[in-house]
């Protein structure tokens, strides 16, 4: 097997996140990164390592250290790494990737290999599949849709800790233009399209 099999192997046995942070995330995340790798020179093995450990700790949303979820992995990661034959800077690559790549961080990671897995992790907050995850957390947090006053936040500050269609106004909206490759650009601005095309029907069926 090779290495990213084995990492593969390990996640599958550890990670219990929630619907929108589990093992399914992980593979389209690779899939996403195998796609941008094509058109950069980058070490493949560090970046799909680094994506595959990226959410192996994801505390739920509601978590006061949900925040915390991307420097708590890359510290785990740290220790899976060491099991296998990277060395000390291929470890540092990869776990500083891991750390800088959340929303939440607000960082633009400083390695090629960060850029490529923070873009690869946000494709998935897109399109279709954006869609879906965000109101899987909604609903397993028990928040409401919409708010019924002002749902697409044109007099208000979007709060997606109470409504979850303000998650779309609060962060996935902005994601095409935080992307760092452009072959990320391009498939986000697709993927955002999607979103819009949603709102859009919302709007026109409450």
């Amino acid at each position: 097997m090779s290495v990213l099999d084995l990492i593969k192997t390990d996640i599958k046995k550890i990670m219990h996140n929630d619907p929108a942070h589990d093992f399914d995330h992980i593979m389209r995340v690779y899939k996403n990164a195998q796609q941008i790798i094509k058109k950069e020179k980058v070490n493949e093995t560090l970046v799909l390592s680094a994506v595959l450990l990226h959410d192996v700790v994801s505390f739920p949303k509601s978590d006061k250290h949900s925040k915390n979820s991307s420097i708590e992995s890359a510290k785990k990661a740290k220790t899976i790494l060491k099991k296998y034959d990277f060395t000390s800077d291929e470890i540092t690559i990869v776990c500083d990737a891991i750390s800088e790549h959340s929303f939440s961080q607000k960082k633009i990671p400083k390695t090629i290999e960060g850029k490529i897995l923070q873009d690869a992790d946000r494709l998935d907050a897109l399109g279709a599949i954006g869609i879906a995850r965000v109101f899987a957390t909604g609903g397993s947090l028990r928040r409401p849709f919409y708010n019924l006053d002002d749902p697409f936040c044109k007099k208000r500050i979007p709060d997606d800790q109470t409504w979850t269609l303000d998650h779309f106004f609060e962060k996935l909206l902005k994601l095409e233009f935080l992307m760092n490759t452009n072959s990320g650009k391009i498939e986000a601005k697709k993927r955002t399209k999607i979103l819009k095309d949603f709102l859009k029907q919302l709007k026109h069926e409450i």
